[in-house]
């Protein structure tokens, strides 16, 4: 029987200071903005399909540093080489990379994904992240945080697309896009930013927003250029270097 110890991490978190309550006319005007541009990209409210919460986390570990396809070959190539998430943290780290190896830096993340199975087994007896769903989001945040590697966008990529917990993931698109329509100061760090636009729009709409600010970047608000004459937010964006 494998003894039930939290990662320490998770045992203990480290208190952060709470994100700065925004103000209502803010909070008015990022509702705005998601409005419109949920009328834009006809956004959806929920992820269409999901899987459980382990399986989300490594699959969020493969999407680092690479493309989304080369994530999902990597993805689909592990579960098929092993027969469960048991048989890869058993398996030597060389195989596990070889079956990774279409995803990029594939010994780093095979040696990752397996101390992260490692401590959720220690942890809790077994190689699940269910029971993550009956915890609030700040306690399933704080044990997922715990694990090796997991930093504030994976496990808001796990709460949010596995569990439907209202988490903000804040990839470079929605970093860029939040600042430049002023809905974080500047300056605001990417980490920062996950609690402060969490708490801009209500539970139910972080999804959407979420999405909407990752499209929109995608799209509209390209880094380099962004194509501010086609904007449908355009008059909602304080962006001082807007393009014609």
């Amino acid at each position: 029987m494998v003894a039930r110890r939290a990662p320490a991490a998770a045992a203990s978190p480290r208190a952060r200071p709470a994100a700065p309550k925004p103000s209502a006319a803010l909070r008015r005007r990022a509702l705005a903005i998601n409005t419109l541009l949920t009328e834009c990209y006809d956004t959806p409210t929920h992820p269409e399909s999901r899987i459980d919460p382990l399986s989300e986390l490594i699959a969020v570990v493969l999407s680092q540093h690479t493309s989304d396809v080369n994530s999902e070959r990597a993805f689909e190539s592990l579960r098929a080489r092993f027969a469960d998430w048991e048989s890869v943290r058993q398996a030597p780290t060389a195989a596990v990379a070889d079956a990774i190896r279409s995803g990029g830096l594939a010994v780093i993340k095979a040696a990752r994904i397996q101390r992260i199975l490692t401590q959720v087994l220690e942890a809790r007896g077994e190689l699940s992240l269910d029971f993550l769903d009956a915890l609030s989001l700040d306690e399933a945040r704080a044990f997922l945080r715990g694990l090796d590697g997991v930093g504030p966008k994976s496990a808001a990529c796990v709460l949010l697309f596995s569990l439907d917990k209202p988490a903000m993931p804040v990839d470079t698109h929605v970093h860029r896009v939040a600042g430049r329509l002023g809905l974080i100061p500047p300056g605001t760090s990417a980490e920062a930013a996950h609690e402060q636009l969490e708490r801009l729009v209500p539970p139910e709409e972080v999804y959407r927003f979420h999405v909407n600010l990752i499209w929109h970047g995608r799209r509209i608000c390209k880094a380099p250029r962004p194509r501010c004459a086609l904007c449908p937010v355009n008059a909602l964006c304080p962006y001082p270097s807007k393009t014609l």
